[in-house]
């Protein structure tokens, strides 16, 4: 297998990977667990299971050892990827989660626009193309343009601001400290999420770890969101660019709707499955 297929099933394990969360959070919800708590249990639980296996992998002598300044610089670029969660799920108070997605599917030219500006490379026709047509398949598939509820402004900058913070985690997967094996680099991506999630939900995370059940769904959580994808993300994205990859990550609509269908009950429109 070439290095450019490989890359691509990499990334596409990640996003399916995340496509799973939103209906993991949901049903969570509706036993009465808090948000702010599921993704503590989610990036505690994460940062262990990556430090255990850093730990294993160094047996291997894998080089080179990371820095300080490595770490640091990881850890900081890290905080974009707990920031992510927070931010997407502050964005759900406020709208739709079919707008939510969309929103947070902004990412998909968000990416383009920064390698472009990163690496300087002109971006391809076809490139722009694929680009297109996947925002215009997300718009149908999270059937936003069928939703009667009035938008809420607030919502849609917080969805934004979501997907600026999931395109720089995507960066950082692709470009930041890439001579550092894949395990390393996703343990201090982790760490550095955490960190951002314990200072924006800070005492909400104390006054609402009230239940075990808290802790299974922080483990299937932890298992999708923050061990699975950094690890394929780091290893799939320096093969492939973050402007393929950000085009790659919408497969987590479709995911999404999926899940939901099958573990929710949700029902699917037509205009949701041509998306």
């Amino acid at each position: 297998m070439n290095y450019t297929a490989k890359g691509v099933l990499l990334v596409l394990s990640g996003a399916i990977s995340y496509g799973i969360l939103a209906t993991i959070v949901k049903y969570s919800n509706s036993l009465g667990m808090h948000t702010g708590v599921l993704v503590f249990m989610q990036y505690v639980i994460g940062a262990l299971a990556l430090s255990l296996i850093a730990g294993f992998r160094k047996k291997e002598a894998l080089a080179p050892k990371p820095s300080s300044a490595s770490k640091l610089k990881l850890m900081l670029f890290g905080t974009s990827v707990g920031l992510t969660s927070c931010l997407y799920y502050v964005a759900l108070q406020y709208v739709p989660v079919s707008v939510g997605i969309v929103l947070l599917m902004q990412s998909i030219w968000m990416g383009v626009i920064v390698e472009f500006l990163f690496t300087g490379k002109p971006v391809s026709t076809i490139k722009i193309f694929a680009a297109l047509i996947t925002i215009f398949g997300t718009v149908l598939a999270s059937d936003v343009l069928f939703q009667e509820s009035e938008i809420s402004w607030t919502g849609i900058l917080w969805g934004l601001a979501a997907a600026a913070s999931y395109t720089v985690s995507l960066y950082a997967s692709s470009n930041v400290e890439k001579g550092l094996h894949s395990y390393v680099r996703s343990k201090y991506l982790v760490l550095g999420g955490l960190f951002a999630v314990l200072l924006f939900w800070n005492t909400d995370i104390t006054s609402n770890l009230n239940s075990i059940n808290i802790l299974i769904s922080g483990v299937v959580l932890a298992l999708f969101g923050t061990i699975l994808p950094p690890l394929l993300f780091t290893k799939g994205i320096p093969y492939i660019g973050l402007g393929l990859a950000s085009i790659l990550i919408s497969i987590e609509i479709p995911v999404s709707i999926m899940s939901a269908q099958l573990i929710l009950g949700e029902q699917v429109s037509v205009t949701q499955w041509l998306g």
